[in-house]
């Protein structure tokens, strides 16, 4: 706020995350300077503090993606009707929500185009023509674009009509080695959000019923956010021969004969950051991760006349010296008040803040700020270097732990219908019992709690009934609601 006028409490125009846990991450959003909203429903505008955090996204994976050995494409926007239809369970599964192109300038298409909403049925035919011999797989793909699917109800970064992710495509010989990718890619993605976004998450199998359309088998990364609710984080699907079969994507091996590829898909999108902002923020707005902050620390100095020029020349100097260990930014505009930029900043998830005025300048000292704790830490200027690097450090170690003990805390064991709906109508988290797999007992919970089986954990705990029904339990699971 200019100077001479009152502090305005960034807070204040927030909704409490204890009250209106929904209205706050939109208010979130659009306050921190995430996103705008389009003109066209749905859609929104991507601001550059936030695009920051895509990139950031983008680097961490495609960095992963190409140490195991995957390469980046691009594959068209617009898919023929007819590719599409080829699998009808994937067709059945995205209908209601595809985007259709019937005109060109002012001709009526021959053959209606699909805006893409997964790539699936324009890769596979790419495959096709590409796959001969067995010497031709692995085929190792990425692509980082966007998709279009026509959402009733849209949330920023959550549920959009357009939104932006990356899709991986593989192609494989066996059985086997498709599984492995499958499983590898899942590994990822677990890897992704608990060392570079500080979020715990539960890997596992989707049920059938949840899997994606036309998959042999689904995984998914599960996570929790503040207000007790689950988020698909990420998904892997082992296709299994169903694409390969309908695309045509064949080979001859080794003994002349020729098979059908296995195939995979595997993608993470930006609702990503729909899961950071709700795992970490609190009432002052975003918490960001060290690792994923476009921001590391934020210099404030604090004086007037000739004291304030003086601290702002130490400033930069400091400025200057941690360029070398993080993601520095000065804020010296005088038209506003120290105590504005500390809530312009705690809004925006600056890991750390580093305050200096005359008195710390006399003293050779300084003040840092945790966005995650509230501390603060008075610090000598000699080695802030190795002071700071150490802090954000623990920033983002606390951040992890604080988010894996949220998910055990509020994972429940259930053992009846009643107590699923008790823990999931209170978005407590996860609901955690034995399922008998019969996927009616599945949909007769989700019908009865508006509960979902999130996925099969990989680590199994020992169940011997149906928490739904009571009847022989084949699988651990965790029911929960979700975005």
């Amino acid at each position: 706020m200019p100077k001479g006028g009152k502090d305005k409490e960034f807070v204040r125009e927030i909704a409490d995350p204890a009250v209106d846990f929904s209205q706050w991450y939109v208010d979130v959003v659009q306050k921190a300077e995430l996103i705008d909203y389009a003109p066209v429903r749905g859609c929104i505008v991507f601001r550059p503090y936030g695009y920051n955090l895509w990139e950031r996204t983008q680097a961490a994976l495609d960095q992963r993606f190409k140490a195991t050995g995957h390469q980046n494409a691009y594959f068209p926007l617009l898919i023929p009707e007819s590719f599409l239809l080829r699998e009808q369970q994937h067709v059945a599964g995205f209908t209601p929500e595809v985007l259709w192109v019937t005109m060109g300038g002012d001709e009526i298409l021959q053959e209606r185009l699909a805006i893409r909403p997964t790539s699936e049925a324009i890769i596979g035919p790419m495959y096709s023509r590409w796959v001969q011999s067995y010497r031709d797989l692995p085929i190792l793909i990425n692509q980082w674009c966007s998709v279009v699917r026509w959402e009733k109800a849209t949330r920023p970064f959550l549920r959009t009509a357009e939104f932006l992710w990356q899709e991986g495509h593989t192609a494989h010989a066996t059985a086997e080695e498709a599984q492995e990718e499958s499983l590898r890619m899942l590994e990822v993605y677990r890897d992704f959000y608990e060392n570079e976004m500080a979020i715990w998450v539960v890997p596992g199998q989707k049920t059938d019923s949840e899997k994606f359309p036309g998959a042999l088998r689904t995984y998914s990364v599960e996570a929790l956010m503040g207000d007790g609710r689950a988020l698909q984080a990420a998904t892997s699907h082992n296709l299994g021969q169903n694409f390969a079969q309908a695309y045509e994507i064949r080979y001859l091996d080794q003994a002349g004969q020729l098979q059908d590829a296995w195939t995979t898909s595997w993608g993470l999108s930006w609702r990503a950051l729909g899961a950071l902002i709700m795992v970490h923020g609190d009432a002052r707005g975003l918490v960001l991760p060290p690792k994923m902050a476009p921001i590391q620390v934020v210099i404030v100095p604090i004086g007037q006349g000739a004291d304030g020029e003086a601290v702002r020349t130490r400033a930069r100097q400091l400025k200057e010296q941690l360029g070398e260990v993080a993601r520095v930014h000065l804020d010296d505009r005088d038209e506003y008040t120290p105590g504005w930029k500390f809530n312009a900043w705690e809004l925006r998830g600056v890991p750390l803040r580093l305050e200096i005025g005359p008195r710390d300048l006399r003293e050779h000292q300084c003040v840092l700020v945790r966005r995650d704790t509230g501390d603060k830490l008075s610090s000598s200027q000699e080695g802030l270097d190795v002071q700071v690097r150490a802090l954000l450090g623990e920033i983002q170690d606390n951040l992890l732990r604080r988010s894996r003990r949220r998910v055990e805390e509020s994972t429940t064991e259930v053992h009846s219908l009643a107590e699923i709906e008790a823990v999931t109508s209170a978005r407590q988290g996860f609901a955690a019992g034995g399922w008998c797999g019969d996927a009616a007992c599945e949909e007769h919970v989700r019908q009865e709690t508006g509960a979902t089986i999130r996925n099969i954990p990989f680590q199994q705990q020992p169940v011997d009934r149906c928490a739904a029904c009571g009847g022989e339990a084949k699988h651990y699971v965790l029911w929960a609601r979700a975005y």
